[in-house]
């Protein structure tokens, strides 16, 4: 019959292993617990004043108990201290100031509070460990499709069994009016994973455009392989998508292998969205020709760019305009998405009358700051001149190369530019003093009289309000979804923006000063420039400090002699 401490190291040795393998674990995480826990229980026996360790043997189970004691010449703490003469006992030749081991009685059985104690930090430790494996076997796993059982349904967040661990599809990440029922097998996108205290959080997703890829690329071999790439993906989960797809072999149709067989393929990726319709187009470098392939199936008949404000104007004609916006303006909002830029549809009256409209107002800006006739004003305006600052600073070749113009007129043209420009210029001056703007904010770099009134508008009038604003306050831009306009067929109301010559201001996009165009570099130039003075106010305080010690410290050198 073996002994009973014999019994006890082969429970312990079982436990461990059986706790290891059972939450898939390493066995020495499992044997540290314990050791941790014999630990805590010694601590409960014998004072919790002493530093007790304990050391569990993987292989035989054998248990060493010991206390840790300073050697000191006088004892003031007897449960952490011993004198030199006890600790010679214990380690001959120790010396003052060295740390020895006390060898403690092993404990054949532990006291029920004890036990249960113990229990506690094991479970507590065996899940620390658990959590910890979880968080790393997907920590990297973000992007992946995984399949899962539906465990339950809280508070319209699907909880799914995922085997090892637990993930969540959150009520926005669903497929709108799909039934989750409980014991189903879903698939789902890892879309992040997070380190918590109660364990690691793996958010999933059904309504993520990089879902609908990863289904492509289960289903279309020339995608898994890199034959074909989805280039671009946009998702209105549940009802409809559009993704742009390119070959990189060109006897391969990217369209055709991604439809396949009788629309085999794509009705594989149909059938797990819910019956989610999607438009295959093909990708093109081209902004213009993807513009138009996005905005399928409705016909296009111009499209003017403007990539300073990632924004597209399109024109289709009149019984295109209802199916290019789309119900809702879906399929104007998917191409959006598909082109990152924002795209307003107008008709072929309502562009015409834009261009006449805009024609007309620079026709009549020329008309009177250059004060020149109705003819040579609407000649720069047919020759793509939409501000004053380019006929004042483009080359003379180009201005005098314009037919019926010669040197001599382009060169008055130009004066006559510059003359307005500085009379604009003196008008916002005045306008800033008015508003009570600091001339100290017209020494900053980048900073025009023009922005100076904007900003006196916005309550910025000193150097201490402009630098209390981050960069993005001053410069950011937001880009604005497409709006729909009151019309009967319900037309966009974002404003169109013509591709220019150079950039143009629009409206304010977030930042006081967005609608200038302004640069993040330009933007932290103006920012650190406005907080140049904090800096030397903080120097000429500590300077003031120093002195005002200089003269304490001679003031009682003086009076002690």
């Amino acid at each position: 019959m073996a002994s009973p401490i014999s019994a006890n190291k082969a429970e312990l040795l079982a436990i461990a292993n059986s706790v290891a393998s059972e939450k898939m674990i390493d066995k020495a995480i499992v044997i540290e617990a314990m050791e941790e826990a014999i630990q805590k229980a010694a601590r409960a026996r014998f004072g919790q004043e002493n530093d007790i360790r304990a050391k569990l043997d993987p292989m035989n189970g054998d248990l060493r108990l010991w206390r840790v004691v300073e050697v000191v010449e006088e004892v003031e703490d007897y449960f952490k201290q011993v004198d030199v003469a006890q600790a010679q006992k214990l380690q001959p030749g120790a010396v003052v100031g060295d740390y020895i081991v006390d060898p403690l009685p092993a404990m054949d059985d532990l006291g029920r509070i004890d036990a249960q104690s113990a229990k506690q930090v094991i479970f507590q430790k065996v899940r620390d460990a658990e959590r910890e494996r979880q968080f790393e076997e997907f920590k990297d796993r973000a992007g992946e499709v995984i399949t899962g059982v539906i465990k339950s349904v809280e508070f319209g967040h699907v909880i799914v069994n995922l085997g090892r661990a637990e993930g969540v599809i959150r009520r926005d990440q669903q497929i709108p009016r799909e039934a989750a029922r409980v014991g189903e097998r879903v698939r789902a996108l890892i879309s992040k994973v997070e380190r918590n205290n109660r364990g690691p959080q793996i958010f999933l997703s059904r309504a993520h455009p990089e879902f609908m890829k990863k289904l492509f690329a289960q289903e279309v071999p020339e995608i898994y392989d890199g034959i074909i790439e989805i280039k671009a993906a946009a998702r209105d989960p549940g009802s409809r998508a559009k993704i742009g797809v390119i070959s990189h072999d060109s006897s391969i149709d990217p369209v055709g292998a991604c439809v396949g067989m009788k629309g085999s393929r794509v009705q594989a990726v149909v059938q797990e969205l819910q019956g989610e319709k999607i438009d295959i187009i093909p990708w093109s470098e081209d902004s213009a020709t993807f513009v138009v392939n996005a905005l399928q199936p409705a016909t296009v008949s111009r499209v003017v760019l403007d990539e300073e404000e990632a924004r597209i104007e399109v024109v289709v004609p009149d019984d295109q305009l209802s199916l290019a916006i789309g119900r809702r303006g879906q399929n104007v909002r998917l191409a959006s998405q598909l082109t990152e830029s924002q795209i307003d549809i107008m008709t072929e009256e309502e562009a015409s009358e834009k261009r006449s409209r805009e024609f007309a107002e620079r026709s009549k800006m020329f008309e009177e700051e250059l004060d020149v006739d109705e003819t040579l004003s609407q000649l720069l305006v047919a020759e793509g001149f939409v501000e004053l600052e380019e006929v004042a600073y483009v080359e003379l070749d180009e201005l005098a190369g314009i037919e019926g113009f010669d040197e001599e007129l382009a060169e008055e043209l130009q004066s006559r530019a510059k003359e307005a420009l500085e009379r604009q210029e003196e008008a916002h001056r005045a306008a800033r003093t008015e508003l009570g703007v600091e001339d100290d904010l017209a020494d900053l770099p980048h900073l025009t009289e023009e922005m100076l009134v904007v900003l006196g508008k916005a309550g910025i009038k000193t150097l201490d309000d402009l630098a209390d604003l981050a960069t993005d306050e001053l410069i950011a831009k937001r880009r604005e979804a497409p709006r729909r306009r009151q019309t009967p067929a319900e037309k966009l109301a974002a404003p169109p923006v013509q591709q220019q010559r150079r950039p143009q201001r629009t409206e304010d996009k977030g930042g006081v000063l967005g609608m200038f165009g302004l640069s993040e570099e330009q933007g932290n130039e103006i920012i650190m420039a406005a907080r140049a003075h904090w800096f030397e106010d903080e120097e000429a305080e500590v300077e003031t400090g120093a002195s005002e010690t200089q003269a304490e410290e001679a003031a009682n050198a003086e009076s002690s002699q």
